[in-house]
Parts: structure tokens; sequence; C-alpha cells
């Protein structure tokens, strides 16, 4: 296939070069690029707020939203007359018998209407079209709202994951949510005055967080937990009106990831166990009682590098954990010799990946595994993007492995719907999966979907239930959900002033 990229040669960034790259590698694919100035990209006033905003918050200088010089794509050369497949990131190319491929966001084109939309505080819904109908689509989204050149980045990163699925019939669509959709046209681009003022809040609100930072520790989650008394927040689709207890910390060290599981007859909840001073999370684990828990979350498992998400579940009689460990690059298989503790790795499931939260689950007659990957390649060389709205699939014969690919991964490019929030439930003939709604923010509300397929040919899911923090749960985020043992645990943000902290173990 003879395929031209079509983008404005008066300003090329290292997203192009990126996209260019991936592209040039597909199979049978011959890449041309075409260059021609186009006019109408982002004004001066957004490219000097993204200065200021890569000095105050110390972002890396290279970036993809960096300018390049157009000699960066001179080896893929102009398009000749006749080509096969047009990928138009301008929205200027008139179609004459070729097949044009438009990249929008909120059905506008250009990188203009991307900024505008995270400007607006708005979740950009990125379609790939072809004569006005989505070929894949994703909602994008970003780990850092609020600093608009680190949101255009992980956007511009996750609009070449969006490409490339399209190139392989991947990420053909995105849930539609239970509650109404942005309406109207995209939203304008501010004018200099408005990025001014827009850039004068980004330090002051850079000065209120380092003074925030100096008082509080943050982020600080907590981990809440209640009996279900036969009915769950699958059945409730609410908060309960009893609310929540919280399992206390001291101050100097958060909970969260709450991962419960009833082993010969005792009920052991696994936690991320955050360290303040350290900067990086163990895995700790507290026995429950009929009345809560029996003393404090004790270590159960410590490395060199992060550790969050303790997938714990039994099999053969004997009890497996898949923490997250995207901080290693790998997604690994551990078993308890003694349990809580005495864990052992069993194997590693998958190497060289940026995947969170990972979430096994047996269904069909197969293993699966749901996870997020930070970027298209799903490799850690190239990681880029935001990391909760690019959802991969894996398939084995056995959790041990070996597991394969899906073959239309990502499957889903979703900011509300795409990452792990705990195990998968089966309810009669229905499979419940709890999702992360990022839109907000990281982890910010809960989602409750429903998988309508899954198979070696795809998935689809339908998104049922929206849970946000309120008046019965009062933190500001909301993102983990299981049960076990007659207990239902969720976790959310809190505020934790250093100087009340008790002293922590370390």
């Amino acid at each position: 296939m003879r395929l031209s990229l079509r983008l404005d040669g008066d300003c090329v960034r290292g997203f192009h070069v990126l996209l260019a790259q991936r592209l040039s590698v597909l199979a049978d694919v011959e890449l041309f690029v075409d260059a021609r100035p186009a006019g109408g990209g982002i004004p001066r006033s957004a490219e000097a707020l993204f200065q200021l905003e890569t000095a105050i918050h110390g972002l890396p200088r290279d970036g993809l939203a960096k300018r390049v010089p157009r000699s960066a794509l001179a080896r893929y050369g102009p398009p000749p007359a006749s080509v096969d497949l047009v990928v138009d990131l301008c929205g200027d190319v008139q179609p004459e018998g070729t097949r044009i491929w438009r990249v929008t966001y909120g059905g506008a084109s250009g990188e203009a209407a991307l900024l505008a939309l995270i400007l607006a505080g708005q979740t950009p819904l990125a379609r790939v079209e072809e004569n006005g109908a989505a070929i894949a689509a994703g909602r994008l989204g970003t780990e850092y709202g609020g600093i608009a050149l680190a949101s255009f980045q992980d956007m511009l990163a996750r609009t070449a994951s969006l490409i490339v699925a399209a190139m392989s019939g991947a990420a053909t669509a995105v849930p539609v949510l239970p509650e109404p959709a942005q309406a109207g046209a995209p939203p304008p681009m501010p004018s200099a005055t408005k990025l001014g003022v827009r850039a004068a809040k980004a330090l002051a609100r850079r000065i209120v967080q380092k003074i925030y930072h100096l008082c509080y520790n943050a982020p600080h989650w907590k981990v809440g937990w209640r009996q279900t008394k036969g009915r769950d927040l699958y059945d409730l689709r609410a908060h309960p009106a009893s609310g929540w207890q919280v399992l206390p910390d001291d101050g100097s060290r958060f909970y969260a990831d709450p991962f419960p599981i009833l082993y010969q007859g005792q009920l052991t909840l696994f936690v991320e166990d955050y360290i303040h001073r350290l900067g990086k999370a163990i895995i700790s684990a507290v026995p429950f009682g009929p009345a809560g828990p029996l003393g404090r979350p004790e270590p159960v498992l410590e490395l060199p590098y992060h550790l969050s998400y303790p997938f714990v579940f039994e099999r053969d009689g004997e009890v497996w954990m898949v923490p997250e460990s995207c901080a290693n690059g790998t997604v690994d298989l551990y078993r308890a010799t003694a349990f809580p503790g005495g864990w052992v790795k069993e194997a590693t499931l998958l190497a060289d990946v940026v995947a969170s939260d990972a979430t096994l689950v047996e269904h069909g007659g197969s293993w699966w595994m749901f996870a997020t990957v930070r970027d298209g390649e799903a490799t850690v060389r190239d990681g880029a993007g935001a990391f909760s709205d690019t959802l991969h699939l894996w398939s084995a014969p056995d959790f041990r492995g070996p597991w394969t690919p899906h073959q239309n991964n990502p499957v889903l490019i979703d900011i509300a719907s795409a990452r792990p929030a705990g195990r998968m439930v089966k309810r009669g003939d229905q499979l419940l999966r709890p999702v992360q709604d990022c839109r907000r923010s990281y982890g910010a509300a809960l989602g409750i979907a429903r998988i309508s397929h899954l198979d070696l040919i795809g998935m689809e899911q339908v998104v049922e239930t929206i849970l946000n923090p309120g008046a019965l749960w009062n933190g500001r985020k909301l993102h983990t959900l299981n049960e076990a043992g007659g207990f239902e645990f969720i976790d959310g943000s809190a505020i934790a002033p250093r100087w009340k902290q008790r002293g922590g173990r370390y």
C-alpha cells in the first residue's frame, strides 16, 4: 500500500516523526509524507504557554510537541501522483478518487482543535474517519490534567496509537457512557489574552501546589470497607446508605488498591502500602474479622521498584498474585509459600511492557488478561502517552501462560473505561468489569461495565454505571472495587497533613 501522511510542513513536531516511524514499519506499507505548509496551526501565544509550563513544571524539552526540522521526515519523500490512502492530519485534502482518512477531534481537524478541547477542559473524542464514518475512535486522556503541554503531548501520542490501530482494524469504537455526552461545536481556540491569563494562573497554581506539598502528603489515598449484607455495589449501583469504614493509616504512608481474598476460612486484605518518605510502595496485608481489620497492614512483598494493585487469587489450592510492576517493565506472577507472605516469583508473564493494573479472568475456556498499556508499541523503549486510556488483551490456556496478545490490540482507547479497577465478577451469565473513569483526573470515578463480547475476534463492553465520590464517600477520588467473604472494599483520596503524622515504620 502506498500511504501518504498529510501534515503541516510549517509545524513539524516530534509527534509526526513518531507517527511516520510507526506507519513505515507496518507490513506492506510504503510511506510518503506530504509536508506542504497548511496554515491554521496553534497560535504563538499557545507556544509561549508551553514554554512557561516546561519551565515551571520541569517538563522534558524534547517531547512530542517539540518542533523539529522538516528534514527529520526527509527519508520518506513526497507522495507520487497516485497513492492508495491519504491520512490527513490537516483536514485540507480534497477527494479526487483517492481514499482519505481524516483525523478529527470533536469533529474538527488539526492540532488547534485538539488543544482547544484541552484548554476548555473537555475530553477529546478522536476519530479516524472515511467519508464521515469512523474507522477507529477513542476518548483521549492524560494523567496531567491542568498542564496543557503535558496533556497535548499525551494525546498526540495516543493519536499515533489510534491511527496505527485503524490500519489493523483495532479500536473501532468507544462505549456510550451513562450520562449525556458533550454537545455542540468544538470550542474555539482561546485568544492571546485568555492564554496569557491561563499562563499566569498556571504559575500561581504551581506556587500553591508547592506550598500544599510542603504542608501535606500528596497524593494520599485511603481504603474504605463495609459488610455487604448480601447487597454490593454491583447490585446497588450507588453508595450504600450506611457509608464506609476507613482503614486507618499513620499519615506517613497511605493504603490503596484493596484486594481481599478468603483463604482457608480467613479473610485477608492486600493493599498497596505507599511510604511517603521512600516515594514508592510495597505490598502489605491485614487479616479481617467480623468487626473489621485485626491490626494494621504488615509488609509481605517488597522489591527495589514500586509495586501496587496486588491482584490475588486462589487456584490449585494455592494463592497467587500479579502485582502491578510497570516501573520494572514486566507483569510477573508470584506464589505464596507462607500465606499471607512468603511470596516467590513463579514466572514473568509479560516482558518489556508498561502495563497498568493487569487483571486476569477465566472465561470461555481461556484465561484473559486485561491491562492498559502506555504506548502503541507496548514496549518500554517507546513509552509515551497516558497510562490509563489504552486497553490491551492477552489470552492463555493457563494463568501461568504462555500469553498471546490479542490480534486487535488495542481493543479500546477510552480514558473513561479502559483501565481496570478490580476483579471481574460473574453474575449469572454476565461478566461485569469495574473500570476507572479518568476523564476528570486519574482515578476520579468508578464505572461498572458489562462485557458483551469477548473472544479472539474482539472485545466489547457496555458501561452501565458510573459512581462518583459524594457525601457517603467524601474523598475526591474513587478508583477500585473488590469484594470477598461478605466484605466490600473501595479506595479514594484523602488529606494528610504532615504535622499530624504519627511516625511510620520505615
